[in-house]
């Protein structure tokens, strides 16, 4: 575990796990690289693993900057650069995606294979009204609620079932997880203003798009516009799990990212 300082002094966590291609895992609006915890380990049998923390999130920098998708992106081709990676796989998840468009579609030199998950093309009127009351919820009453109310939307009924205790956060948990709740209603705009729709056509890399038929926040017809729009991409609906699918559904996600990224392997 390490860190790098980006131009402005800020602090970027990151890590690194295993031996082969490089695979950069990105993660998504809260921005902290344990959602993959379940895939780490798996994963770094035959790659090269790179997790990191988004800037402002975990255990980067707490950063007040104007937040946007392409600030984001540049942060992973600054991680690269500090770790000499020419060229790398990417596997990005909600937020995660959108940076894996943006550098697909810009720095289309230091893709391999992208990995699109539970992402989106751009904000429609669902994606703006489900994100504006997460906003008023974060602003009015504050990150318990918020993290709550969110526990519902991300995850899928049967986990929540089976996992009631990811849905009763305690304040301080929750505060815990969110330090400043400026920095997350900065980050819920920049996700707000991306669209890189009419770009899509100019991605080259061999694409994935995986989505869950029960997503609540980026519904599953995001992924099949993805899939229409990218061209030559595969796409993959599981057919539930919601929108934090590569936990609930860890098992059948990471064959199929396998599957896809390395063909020749067989998971044991």
């Amino acid at each position: 575990m390490s860190e790098l300082v980006l131009p402005g002094g800020d602090r970027l966590w990151y890590d690194v796990r295993g031996e082969g291609p490089p695979l950069f895992l990105v993660p998504g609006l809260a921005g902290v690289s344990d959602f993959f915890a379940p895939h780490v380990e798996p994963l770094a049998r035959r790659f090269t693993v790179v997790l990191h923390d988004h800037r402002g999130c975990g255990r980067s920098s707490p950063a007040r900057i104007d937040y946007s998708v392409e600030q984001m992106a540049s942060d992973v081709v600054a991680l690269m650069d500090h770790l000499g990676i020419a060229r790398a796989h990417l596997l990005g998840h909600s937020t995660g995606g959108a940076i894996g468009q943006t550098l697909a579609i810009d720095r289309p030199e230091r893709i391999d294979r992208l990995v699109l998950c539970a992402t989106w093309t751009a904000a429609d009127g669902w994606f703006r009204l489900l994100f504006q009351n997460r906003r008023e919820i974060l602003e009015g009453l504050g990150p318990g609620a918020y993290a709550r109310i969110s526990a519902l939307f991300l995850n899928a009924p049967f986990w929540v079932r089976l996992h009631p205790e990811i849905a009763a956060v305690s304040e301080e948990e929750a505060r815990r997880r969110i330090r400043d709740p400026e920095i997350l209603l900065r980050r819920i705009r920049a996700i707000l203003a991306f669209d890189r729709r009419a770009d899509l056509h100019r991605i080259r890399a061999p694409t994935l798009v995986m989505g869950a038929r029960d997503d609540m926040v980026t519904p599953a017809y995001f992924s099949e516009e993805l899939g229409r729009l990218i061209p030559g991409a595969e796409t993959v609906i599981l057919p539930d799990g919601g929108h934090f699918f590569p936990v609930a559904r860890a098992a059948a996600f990471r064959a199929h990212v396998l599957r896809f990224l390395d063909p020749a392997s067989v998971e044991k």
